[in-house]
């Protein structure tokens, strides 16, 4: 790093504390960056982030609570300043065009080298956007248009607080469970489920909990 050169300050998100150890440890051994905050799920994400206000958010998709792909969303709407790099096993190029069209600027697949995972903070910090040079960029520019065409469906419909549902709901969590959670009442769950299912014309918990899958939000 460059003699008085300010750091670069990045937060890491990730739900497994060995893999945001691994992540310290290794941005540890560039100079110029410098971890801040980390956080090991997507609510406690933005409320870390709102804090500390980093340079550069690294994280994961799949997290329980709020995923990688809508904390990025509601991120982005609350500090368009935030780049966000996400890092993640799924090379399909839909998860990375929806990762884009919420606000990412950088997309690295989890096997790459610190190598790139460094320079993709450097060029996201910039301003400057950072895809894994394994992911097609035609492609995804082509799956960023269309979606862009479709952009009034599908999860980006959600409230935010109907996104907090959609995941807890996701993995099996009650009404009662879920209003615990977010300290709202059973009822308002409720209301927010059904609002929810509507919007994305689900009938039932099966076909939420494929839904969820198929975008990578959990895991079975």
């Amino acid at each position: 790093m460059k003699e008085n050169a300010q750091p670069i300050t990045i937060v890491v998100v990730d739900d497994h504390p060995i893999v945001r150890g691994g992540l310290r440890a290794l941005l540890a051994t560039e100079p110029e960056l410098q971890i801040i905050g980390e956080a090991g799920d997507g609510m406690e994400a933005l409320r870390v982030v709102e804090q500390t206000r980093p340079a550069v958010v690294i994280t994961d998709i799949t997290m329980p609570g709020l995923n990688g792909l809508d904390m990025t969303m509601e991120l982005t709407k609350k500090l368009p300043d935030a780049k966000v790099i996400v890092l993640s096993m799924y090379t399909n190029e839909a998860f990375v065009g929806e990762a884009l069209r919420n606000g990412a600027q950088g997309y690295i697949i989890k096997d790459s080298a610190l190598t790139e995972l460094v320079q993709a903070v450097r060029e996201v910090a910039a301003g400057r956007r950072y895809l894994s040079p394994a992911i097609d960029r035609q492609v995804i520019d082509q799956e960023s248009a269309d979606a862009s065409q479709q952009s009034c469906q599908g999860n980006n419909k959600l409230t935010p607080r109907e996104r907090e549902v959609f995941q807890l709901v996701a993995e099996g969590l009650t009404n009662n469970e879920v209003g615990k959670r977010l300290f709202i009442s059973p009822r308002t769950v409720e209301i927010h489920r059904a609002a929810m299912m509507n919007k994305l014309g689900l009938k039932n918990q099966i076909a939420l909990v494929t839904y969820a899958v198929k975008r990578g939000i959990i895991q079975i």
